[in-house]
């Protein structure tokens, strides 16, 4: 009691099913990695990247919330190199095609990609994030909660860490980086860029 896992009054508690679980496994494989060298993987993203969006949609007058997980890059492993654009440890998100997400709500993908060169060096490179860029064709409130902004996802092994993640917002032609846990009222034309932690690496290479 009185722990992140076990919070008291007054504590804030938000996003334990999908942040603070992701970190605990972090925790528990980095600490299990010594006694079992040959079995653990470097760290993987770290953070389902949650981003919540709410308006009225301007084509029918209704309003509308969505909300997707974004996923990002696997540590590497002994076995092998890490996956890119996965999910790790806490997920049963499926990946929801641009084309029934333009259908469905008043946004435009412009940009949906492996984030290149993201995951971590190394014998076994870790997995690389994924770059997801939606403008909105209407006014909306939109909420990130993610993590893994400021501290990377770690390598093993003498592996080097993935590339943290990243979310700009871009108005008018000018790019803001957000923090990792925000909310925003946007305007119409606005554009909101996640780029998702890739995973460490493991080894030397």
């Amino acid at each position: 009691e009185g722990t992140v896992v076990n919070a008291v009054y007054p504590g804030a508690v938000a996003g334990g099913n999908v942040e603070t679980s992701q970190r605990i496994v972090d925790v528990l494989l980095r600490a299990l990695a010594p006694a079992l060298p040959d079995r653990i993987p470097a760290a993987s993203s770290g953070t389902m990247n949650n981003l919540t969006i709410g308006g009225i949609d301007p084509r029918s007058g209704q309003p509308y919330t969505y909300y997707e997980t974004i996923a990002g890059g696997l540590g590497a492993s002994p076995s092998g190199f890490g996956a890119g654009g996965h999910h790790a440890h806490m997920t049963n998100s499926l990946n929801t095609p641009v084309e029934a997400l333009e259908y469905a709500y008043p946004f435009r993908v412009a940009r949906y990609a492996l984030r290149q060169e993201s995951g971590g060096r190394g014998r076994h490179r870790g997995g690389d994030g994924i770059v997801r860029e939606i403008e909105l064709l209407g006014d909306a409130q939109v909420t990130l909660l993610s993590d893994r902004r400021r501290r990377a996802p770690w390598g093993l092994a003498g592996g080097a860490d993935g590339t943290p993640g990243k979310s700009t917002l871009i108005q008018n032609g000018i790019e803001e980086t957000l923090p990792g846990k925000c909310t925003r009222t946007l305007r119409s034309g606005s554009r909101l860029r996640v780029e998702s932690p890739g995973g460490g690496g493991w080894g030397n290479a």
